[in-house]
């Protein structure tokens, strides 16, 4: 079964100091707890697809080394986008850009989109257009508040520079991420666009009640656009707030988001996996059946075991993503 995982920030990881091309086990705790994620583990587990994120993190008290400027968001965008060169050149992944090049063939290299998280790099059309030209497939204009819209806990409008940045992407059809998008910000992008929309790493709001979450009416939008939702593996967007600290996420926790999606939607076709396994939290902060990229074929089982047919689990497990992707690339 073809494994498909929407949201992965292995070059951010990399040149941050962890060694994304050992496995897991190998690989040092640092600050963000013991690593689940390394290719290796991706291969193991029969994970032959990722959306691999080139993502600048703004700066913060959190981030001091953080970009403050375009200009320095789009060098630490450019040194992500050599890594994943490098690693293609070197064999471990295949980057994909058109529609024609899945559906996949097991090999080696693990086949990757990418997709940028927050589009400050983005400077102006002709930093679209060469990016598009390297093989970015896929913008969320933000993940925290960009100059481009309002993001997570940070609410507000997509802005007039963000206005003209959806023209831009459209115009090389570009795929759209809904995830991190403020509230009024994804409501304005579906008004603004007509191209493919996505969310790489999104739960739900009626389960986790943050507006890093999607909405019941968010969810439907998506769908009636043919979109598919990735779910995130964070324990924080899997447990309710009462929950959250006083267990461990497990499985059916990820299959009571999923449920939720189908149940929306009317069938199975528009939910797959988005895990941000690496996305700054640790191995203690997904669900306890999980310790790296390797196991994920223990949810094909919980998945089957809760009701979900051989064919809804593995569009869930990978094919919607495939079929998604094969509709909306170029080709």
């Amino acid at each position: 079964m073809l494994i498909a995982d929407a949201h992965l920030d292995l070059a951010y990881n990399a040149l941050r100091g962890r060694n994304v091309l050992a496995p897991a086990a190998d690989q040092a705790p640092d600050q963000e707890g013991i690593p689940s994620v390394g290719l290796p583990d991706l291969r193991a587990g029969g994970v032959g697809l990722i959306c691999a994120t080139i993502f600048a993190e703004p700066a913060s008290r959190n981030a001091a080394d953080g970009y403050a400027t375009p200009d320095q968001a789009a060098r630490v965008a450019q040194d992500q986008l050599n890594w994943y060169q490098a690693q293609a050149a070197e064999g471990q992944l295949r980057l994909v850009s058109r529609g024609s090049q899945l559906p996949l063939r097991p090999e080696h290299a693990v086949a990757t989109i990418l997709l940028m998280e927050g589009a400050d790099p983005l400077r102006n059309a002709d930093d679209v257009r060469q990016w598009h030209q390297a093989g970015l497939r896929v913008v969320g204009l933000a993940w925290k508040r960009t100059r481009y819209a309002g993001g997570t806990n940070n609410p507000g409008p997509i802005t007039a520079e963000g206005v003209e940045l959806v023209r831009v992407l459209d115009s090389v059809d570009m795929i759209h991420d809904v995830s991190h998008l403020a509230d009024e910000s994804f409501w304005q992008l579906m008004d603004l666009t007509g191209g493919p929309v996505m969310a790489s790493h999104s739960n739900c709001r009626a389960i986790v009640p943050s507006d890093r979450q999607l909405a019941d009416e968010m969810i439907r939008a998506i769908v009636a656009r043919g979109g598919v939702i990735g779910i995130n593996l964070y324990d924080k967007f899997l447990l309710a707030p009462e929950e959250l600290g006083r267990r461990r996420a497990t499985m059916a926790d990820v299959v009571r988001h999923v449920r939720h999606i189908c149940e929306l939607a009317g069938d199975a076709d528009h939910v797959a996996l988005g895990t941000d396994m690496d996305g700054g939290f640790g191995q203690l902060r997904i669900p306890v059946e999980i310790k790296t990229s390797a196991d994920l074929p223990r949810l094909a089982a919980a998945l089957g075991e809760a009701g979900f047919g051989d064919e809804d689990v593995a569009g869930i497990m990978g094919e919607n993503w495939v079929r998604f992707f094969r509709a909306s690339l170029p080709m």
